[in-house]
């Protein structure tokens, strides 16, 4: 092998080792878990002592999509995800969270429904709700329970 053989292939040898630890960093900084972060969670005093709503904004600000999946509490054993299509509400399985975006629960939208409550939450008491996700880690949450007819905007944020 002469000379210039070698310095050739010591070349594509070094190109191709940056090529690839280019990859790996930029797997390890532009592919990361979701980053979750919830905001705005409230409880509307349910009207019927069976069951209630619950309403809050999951924000992802990371680079991958997430799902919510379920969600557990110690106020129900039957708590389901819900969202609206129309005027018609629908029992779903997860509910998707963009990559750099967020998932709101809202009135009349997208939202949890909490069946065959253990007890009637009254106005001032807080919910302990845990959210489990597709690929995040679960988060707590504490939903404080609000007049029937709170609504963010009534209260100046969100």
């Amino acid at each position: 092998m002469n000379r210039r053989t070698s310095v050739n292939r010591r070349a594509a040898f070094a190109a191709a080792l940056a090529a690839t630890a280019g990859l790996a960093l930029a797997g390890c900084g532009g592919d990361s878990a979701p980053q979750l972060k919830v905001s705005g969670a409230y409880m509307p005093q349910p009207v019927m002592k069976d069951m209630a709503g619950g309403f809050l904004v999951i924000k992802n600000s990371g680079d991958t999509a997430d799902k919510l999946t379920s969600v557990t509490s110690d106020l129900s054993d039957d708590v389901t995800i819900h969202r609206t299509v129309g005027a018609k509400m629908e029992q779903v399985k997860s509910l998707d969270i963009p990559a750099h975006g967020e998932l709101k629960l809202s009135r009349g939208g997208n939202h949890l429904m909490f069946m065959a409550l253990k007890k009637k939450p009254e106005n001032g008491d807080k919910v302990s709700v845990e959210l489990h996700f597709g690929k995040a880690k679960p988060i707590k949450a504490v939903l404080p329970v609000k007049a029937t007819n709170y609504g963010p905007q009534h209260a100046g944020h969100q």
